[in-house]
């Protein structure tokens, strides 16, 4: 989740996102779902993953979790009106193996030739190629810039192969990626403008220009807008279908693929809560939402009251009603600001990630 430009008025920044009406951990929620205000829900085990070095201050903003079990955690975000605990650490990419009895959080090593020093990631998104090769895709923010990063991931050496930055005009105030092919990806834009004094504009008179915009090397263009800030970004198991969260209309778009990679949408699935990052479960194609419950606590910072943490599961997503319930909600006590939750097949558990703190890793016998 990124406000870029919004540093100078944080007040500003949480009347804006209070606008549904919010008081401390309540949620205004559409009458139309099933899950309940934001509470302290008991799951079966919960506990912090072992190794968390450089995770304990830089927080974990995105997670992708490959079949093979290998996790992927962007950490170190740094952005505009958001608090940061590491301000002059850089931004890393650690790995966990969540087929490990107790998995152990570790950092990889970048390739020389890359600056190390300015990496600021955001979301990222992976791509299998046909020879098994992986490659991650990151979104960067390089002295504040926005770009792509794209790195071979060397499995042996538990390292990052940096081989390109990519570059657009259209690629600013980038959020999060989804990777579809060896050269082709959706990214979220957040915010239309970079000047402060628009970006003020755009939020009062809630312009809707943000989009999700489609790059291959040779297009790049914008595949679908509307969005009041567009936010995390996934693909269904069958990748006919984007799923796009638009952050403070606190929903989420699901948009039909078409060959010449235009989106048109489908429907709007209103949850009532800020919507971060979304990722798919790999079993049963529902929607894992890592969302924030009070935007307010959320940009405005006090430790002696922190954000809370709140994880949405969506079923029968292309169902008339698709099921919306609350898997995981917390005050604050034990995850702060949840940007998001990713499954992986075959075990009950959930990785969230989390804006401030090490990332945790939920068990829980409902799944």
């Amino acid at each position: 989740m990124a406000f870029w430009g919004w540093s100078r008025t944080p007040e500003r920044m949480a009347a804006r996102c209070l606008q549904g009406g919010w008081i401390l951990c309540t949620v205004c929620r559409s009458p139309s779902t099933d899950h309940v205000p934001i509470q302290d829900l008991e799951v079966a085990e919960l506990r912090k993953l072992k190794g968390t070095h450089g995770l304990d201050k830089n927080g974990s903003e995105d997670i992708d979790i490959l079949p093979s079990g290998l996790a992927f955690i962007s950490s170190g975000l740094k952005y505009p009106g958001m608090p940061n605990f590491a301000p002059n650490e850089p931004g890393q990419i650690f790995l966990i193996d969540l087929n490990e009895p107790n998995p152990r959080v570790q950092a990889l090593n970048i390739s020389d030739g890359f600056d190390k020093a300015s990496f600021n990631p955001h979301g990222i998104s992976t791509f299998i190629d046909e020879d098994h090769t992986v490659y991650l895709y990151v979104v960067n923010h390089p002295h504040m810039k926005s770009t792509v990063e794209k790195f071979k991931f060397e499995e042996k050496q538990r390292s990052l192969v940096h081989l390109k930055t990519i570059k657009h005009e259209l690629l600013k105030s980038l959020n999060d990626i989804v990777v579809l092919g060896p050269e082709q990806f959706y990214a979220t834009r957040d915010h239309y403008f970079t000047n402060f004094f628009l970006v003020l504009l755009e939020i009062i008179m809630d312009l809707r220009w943000t989009y999700v915009v489609f790059y291959s090397p040779g297009e790049v263009k914008v595949a679908a807008k509307g969005f009041s800030s567009a936010n995390g970004i996934t693909v269904s198991l069958d990748k006919k279908y984007i799923y796009a969260a638009d952050v403070t209309a606190q929903n989420i778009h699901v948009l039909k693929k078409h060959e010449n990679w235009d989106l048109t949408q489908v429907k709007v699935i209103h949850l009532g809560t800020l919507v971060d990052n979304l990722t798919v479960d790999p079993d049963t194609g529902d929607i894992w939402a890592g969302c924030h419950p009070n935007g307010m606590k959320l940009l405005i910072y006090n430790p002696e009251d922190p954000p809370g943490s709140e994880v949405l599961r969506i079923r029968n997503v292309l169902s008339e009603k698709p099921k919306i319930s609350t898997e995981y909600g917390n005050n604050g006590s034990v995850i702060q600001g949840s940007s998001v939750a990713a499954v992986y097949h075959g075990k009950l558990l959930i990785v969230v990630g989390s804006l401030w703190i090490p990332v945790l890793k939920i068990y829980s016998s409902t799944f």
